[in-house]
């Protein structure tokens, strides 16, 4: 790994604070609001939503591999990133220029297409600055920033929404859009060793070209936890969704501010969640944060089909901070223990979230259908039941990761080397 001074260390720390923060609301696009606004707005009905929410999402599945090769072998990843931003913004600024059916998907599939380089691209950065040691703390450090990032966006979006109506969210995402790109770009491009990033523990390690599907087929522990990463976003992302459809129902003119009241709610608790995965993974075991965020899914599940009172549904919301919160902290450690001195960080990250992407895109479809067919209450069991079975596999399938990452069995036979850290952060 290449030298550093702290102060660029620290110079590096800030900026991906920064990025992380103003990245929350551009890396998802509209996110929930997509629903909402189609539903209240256009006047889509709930089937025809969930199919162009999931055709955009087969688009982001389609990159989302190559993503995670760009990332491994690029040496400009802040202009990757960068250019992501802007075509994210670009293509949802379309939308209330062309809402009807083929324009929307084609324009959600670009945003989602373009998105799914920032997971892997930060990631990267982030263990090319701070090495293997610091890592799991800066993950943390991370979704903190990014979820506190969400919140202040909603809340921002749920007031303005208040008074103009939902079609203000689309002027806070390019506000966010701007502020993502002079973040990015402060970040020192000295400061990130490149062969570090792609989870190198020396710059002298040689390795094969990367390969997703490779990497997913030589390691089982990876297989398994693409499965339950799978499982986790069929049964989560249609949740939301479908709480910002149910609130619309009762109330169009409120339905967006109530959406962003469900989403700050929800971010606040991601905060010290993620803070906690940061400050005591390594110690208390990865496999047991992954566990409880798959286990918290049917609890809300159940608990959003006992009362349709909009308080009650951003109460139950809480409940996603801390699946959310877990999950999107502990994601990238877990992979990190698998492929580490692999060199094949950012394509297994790549990978697997090509397997949970899967489960995003038939999630929306599942739930769309199933409230269409036997009501909102069956979608939400529905989507529960899901999360019980991937809570089973992993028990029962999946290893304490940080075992491998510490020493124990690895893939390829690989054996680690030292790891350095800076920790100026």
């Amino acid at each position: 790994m290449s030298s550093q001074n702290p102060d660029q260390a620290r110079q590096a720390g800030r900026a991906l604070d920064a990025a992380n923060f103003f990245l929350a609301d551009v890396r998802d696009g509209l996110g929930p609001y997509l629903a909402v606004y189609l539903l209240t707005e256009q006047h889509w009905d709930e089937a025809r939503i969930g199919l162009v929410m999931s055709i955009a999402t087969i688009a982001g599945i389609v990159a989302q591999t190559p993503a995670g090769a760009l990332i491994d072998t690029t040496r400009a990843k802040r202009l990757v990133m960068a250019a992501a931003a802007i075509l994210v913004t670009l293509a949802s600024l379309s939308l209330p220029l062309f809402p009807s059916f083929l324009p929307v998907a084609i324009s959600q599939g670009i945003a989602q297409g373009a998105a799914v380089v920032f997971p892997p691209a930060i990631a990267a950065v982030s263990l090319g600055i701070f090495g293997h040691a610091a890592f799991t703390r800066r993950i943390g450090r991370n979704e903190t920033f990014n979820h506190a990032g969400n919140a202040v966006a909603a809340g921002l979006a749920g007031l303005s929404a208040y008074w103009f109506g939902p079609t203000v969210v689309f002027y806070l995402l390019g506000a966010m859009a701007v502020a993502s790109l002079v973040s990015i770009l402060m970040i020192p491009e000295r400061a990130i060793d490149h062969d570090l990033a792609r989870g190198f523990d020396d710059a002298d390690t040689q390795n094969d070209r990367p390969s997703g599907l490779g990497v997913l087929l030589a390691c089982r522990p990876l297989l398994v936890f693409a499965i339950c990463a799978l499982l986790f976003h069929l049964s989560n992302a249609a949740m939301l969704p479908l709480v910002g459809q149910k609130l619309a129902l009762q109330d169009k003119n409120i339905a967006t501010s109530l959406m962003s009241a469900c989403i700050v709610a929800a971010q606040l608790v991601m905060v010290p969640f993620a803070m906690l995965v940061g400050a005591k993974a390594d110690r208390w075991g990865h496999k047991r944060f992954f566990l409880a965020a798959l286990l918290i899914l049917p609890l809300r599940g159940a608990l959003y089909t006992f009362s349709d009172n909009p308080f009650w549904m951003v109460g139950v919301q809480l409940l996603d901070g801390v699946g959310a919160g877990i999950f999107g902290a502990i994601f990238p450690v877990i992979v990190a223990d698998l492929m580490r001195n692999t060199g094949r960080f950012n394509v297994a990250q790549g990978a697997v979230i090509t397997a949970q992407s899967i489960g995003a895109a038939l999630s929306t479809t599942l739930a769309g259908f199933v409230v269409v067919g036997a009501g909102y209450s069956a979608a939400f069991i529905t989507l529960g039941a899901v999360a019980a079975i991937g809570a089973i596999v992993c028990l029962i399938a999946l290893p304490e990761t940080r075992q491998i990452a510490d020493g124990g069995p690895r893939p390829e036979g690989k054996t680690p080397a030292p790891a350095s850290a800076i920790a100026a952060e």
